[in-house]
């Protein structure tokens, strides 16, 4: 039921209502954001009913939504000045920082690999029984919180956003009770599960759980420090917790599983605390007084499901080459999945291509979204298509960047490679990438992750005008290429020719979230309104 404008009192009413959304926000994303707002400012259905006649809140949100897209399209020209040399600067760093700080932990905990020999959840001299198991348990971490991470970094964030810090933690804890019930259920589910059918011994089943449930909570954290901006705090733990294994493990002479399983449990309690005292920090920001109530669990859970999908396939979609090579039966396999090393190694020094891209990409992205919004001002709304072809020509021109910077990085890390490998640079003692499978997988690898940069700048511009389900679609057909690539070339041939499935699996996921890129571009003044 559309809102009555039979009076113009009402009439009035509504444009105030409009009014103080956009004191919230200039331009609300999407429907749900104005709902959000709408229900902080201490609307609800009933007052929604009385004051407009509407059935209930969200549609007087949707009301709201439909206004505001005609006041964007009928907007006249405005004059906006241009950001100042040292503004911009300052904006790039930020956000490179930013971008290569939430990979650093990555980054040390190769680094840490190659120089101590383990890691955080990793060792080089584990057994295969033991190495497979830690790693079923951590790619069970990935897929099973994936999606709330994405639901926290979605909801949590926006709330921040506007100002409205007690809703960010009410909804950003919510998510993370969700995460743990969830984990909960898996880690009981897969130990009955493995009671019934014995698919692994006890031994290894103790060393999946426990890692799969200490890593599910360090990830959920993360994730709020993340929202926060509190990331160099994440890489503190990450560093403090090598130490601790370094202690345990080197001078107490504890065995190396006990060690990292301790750590593990102190870094993931320390995490939630840490987490817990920055939402608790950035609360004490909002103005005292206001409490206002979450929108009901069913709009929020359907505004953020598209995000929680996309987290799952997308975590499921980075292990899913490792899984098919891992059941590939052409060694020998005492159980379903054996852990291959080689393979491993090479998907490790791969990642390490991602690192500065994702800088890149956050600056590159900001500076994109930043001037949208001035660039609208000074365009009027009937020139809306020429805006359009402006920001293709800019996105265009920005991916040929992007590509360029990506690639260049992936040679500079396979020449890095090359060169520890042939100088021992580092104290390391064994060969990086003497083996033919790691080298082999290394290569491909790098091109795989170099794509996977450009499917990734493609995902945040689609995100920044809230078109998860754009970025689903691509992902979910990615991960689908990825299965039917893989699976018959690891079987047909050799259980490293699975990292094919992730080189293809990147090129459809770059092309399909390309083409959504430019369709979005090309209707630009539909979508202008996800401008900030």
């Amino acid at each position: 039921m559309a809102v009555d404008f039979s009076r113009s009192k009402k009439e009035g009413k509504f444009h105030e209502l409009i009014m103080e959304v956009f004191k919230r926000h200039v331009y609300p994303e999407d429907k749900y954001e104005i709902l959000a707002i709408l229900e902080a400012s201490g609307w609800n259905d009933e007052r929604a009913a009385k004051e407009y006649g509407v059935e209930s809140i969200f549609a007087l949100a949707e009301d709201v939504w439909v206004v505001i897209q005609e006041k964007i399209t009928k907007q006249s020209f405005e004059s906006v000045p241009k950001m100042s040399a040292l503004a911009y600067l300052g904006m790039v760093i930020r956000s490179f920082l930013r971008g290569i700080i939430f990979a650093l932990p990555m980054a040390i905990s190769v680094l840490a690999m190659l120089t101590l020999k383990f890691s955080l959840w990793s060792y080089v001299n584990l057994s295969l029984e033991l190495a497979t198991a830690i790693a079923i348990g951590t790619i069970m971490s990935f897929m099973t919180v994936g999606g709330f991470t994405q639901a926290i970094a979605r909801r949590g964030f926006l709330y921040i956003r506007i100002g409205y810090y007690n809703m960010a933690r009410r909804i950003t804890f919510y998510f993370v009770r969700l995460g743990y019930i969830v984990s909960t259920i898996v880690f009981v589910s897969y130990l009955l599960f493995n009671a019934f059918f014995g698919i692994f011994p006890l031994r290894m089943t103790v060393v999946i759980l426990l890692y799969f449930i200490f890593l599910s909570a360090i990830w959920l954290s993360v994730t709020i420090m993340y929202i926060l901006q509190r990331e160099l705090a994440f890489t503190g733990l990450i560093v403090v917790g090598i130490f601790v294994v370094y202690i345990l493990f080197i001078i107490l002479k504890f065995d190396i599983i006990i060690s990292q399983i301790i750590t593990l449990f102190l870094v993931a309690t320390s995490g939630a605390i840490l987490a817990f005292y920055f939402m608790k920090i950035a609360e004490e920001k909002m103005e005292k007084g206001i409490a206002p109530a979450l929108p009901r669990t069913s709009i929020t859970i359907y505004t953020v499901l598209p995000y929680f999908i996309y987290g799952f396939l997308y975590f499921t979609f980075l292990f899913t080459d490792r899984i098919i090579a891992w059941s590939t039966s052409n060694v020998y396999m005492p159980y379903l999945i054996w852990f291959r090393g080689p393979y491993e190694l090479g998907l490790d020094f791969a990642l390490i291509t991602l690192i500065l891209p994702m800088g890149f990409i956050e600056v590159v992205v900001n500076e994109f979204m930043a001037n949208m919004e001035s660039h609208q001002k000074n365009y009027l709304g009937t020139e809306s298509p020429a805006l359009g072809r402006r920001y293709l020509r800019l996105y265009l021109r920005r991916i040929v960047i992007v590509t360029i910077f990506s690639s260049i990085t992936a040679v500079l890390v396979y020449l890095v490679i090359r060169y520890i490998h042939l100088t021992s640079l580092l104290p390391i003692e064994y060969s990086l990438i003497s083996n033919y499978t790691t080298h082999f997988v290394f290569v491909v690898a790098l091109a795989g992750y170099t794509i996977l940069c450009i499917g990734l700048l493609n995902a945040l511009i689609l995100f920044s005008v809230a078109q998860p389900e754009m970025v689903g679609k691509s992902i979910l057909i990615a991960l689908l290429t990825n299965i039917f690539v893989g699976f018959p070339l690891s079987r047909w041939f050799d259980h490293s020719y699975a990292v094919f499935g992730l080189l293809v699996g990147t090129i459809v996921f770059a092309i399909l979230s390309y083409r959504w890129v430019i369709k979005v571009l090309k209707d630009i003044d539909y979508y202008l309104y996800a401008a900030s």
